[in-house]
């Protein structure tokens, strides 16, 4: 795998305060300088730079959607799951990796509809590398024009809407129709969205795949256990927008 790096600078220009008019005022002190905007790490740019897999170009992210917010990071995270444990906190849009030392990798998220539509414990008996697609029911019978011509599958590529992996769940040994996987569209990520199950950066999707074993344990939290594992036991839950806007 190589990854290609394309740093980029941002800025931003300062407003100019507005001028009093008709009055004789003193002469303005001169403006301050613009202050310039946060630049972003190396390593956060060397984390969702350009990637090639497999013979596909995966772009880089772009930089405004890479808030700490959205970026992947080791956190504290208090449960009693073994570490390996994938938990899904649908309604705070994270996913967390249980990391031993009361820790875990957080990845932000985005969830569709049918993302919103599980909860309970399940497991992952298989993974795909840039998987196949084929649109649901569902989706036929609401947008035919848009779906149709892709109704009998698409196969794996940087176009598919699963993007460059997922992750399949089972419960009680039958698929859950409950996908974790990539996406192409960046600016979802920390959004509920229309459609789909549960999306990550692509660049995040490939290092979560690459940390999963084979029959993983999977967690999706209902919106009463929202919060669960951010804070310390016997510490109340935050509120379901505090958990969301965690940085």
């Amino acid at each position: 795998m190589t990854e290609i790096l394309r740093p980029r600078r941002l800025a931003s220009l300062a407003l100019l305060p507005l001028l009093a008019a008709c009055a004789a005022a003193p002469a303005p002190e001169p403006a301050a300088p613009p202050e310039a905007e946060p630049v972003l790490p190396a390593e956060v740019r060397a984390m969702y730079a350009t990637v090639e897999d497999e013979g596909e170009v995966i772009p880089a992210v772009p930089e405004q959607y890479l808030d700490e917010r959205n970026r992947r990071q080791e956190v504290d995270y208090w449960t009693d799951e073994a570490p390996g444990t994938i938990v899904v906190d649908p309604h705070a849009r994270f996913l967390y990796l249980v990391m031993e030392g009361d820790r875990a990798m957080r990845y932000g998220v985005a969830v569709g509809d049918q993302g919103r539509g599980f909860s309970g414990e399940g497991n992952i008996p298989f993974t795909r590398e840039w998987p196949r697609w084929t649109p649901t029911p569902n989706m036929l019978r609401r947008d035919p024009d848009l779906y149709g011509p892709h109704a009998g599958g698409m196969e794996g590529g940087i176009d598919n809407p699963l993007g460059a992996r997922a992750l399949y769940l089972f419960k009680d040994g039958r698929d859950t129709l409950y996908r974790i996987h990539g996406t192409n569209d960046p600016w979802s990520i920390g959004k509920a969205t229309s459609a789909g199950c549960i999306r990550l950066f692509n660049q995040d999707i490939i290092d979560l795949h690459e940390r999963t074993r084979a029959g993983a344990k999977i967690v999706v939290l209902s919106e009463a256990d929202s919060g669960k594992g951010t804070v310390p036991p016997g510490t109340p839950l935050p509120t379901p927008q505090q958990t969301t806007n965690q940085g």
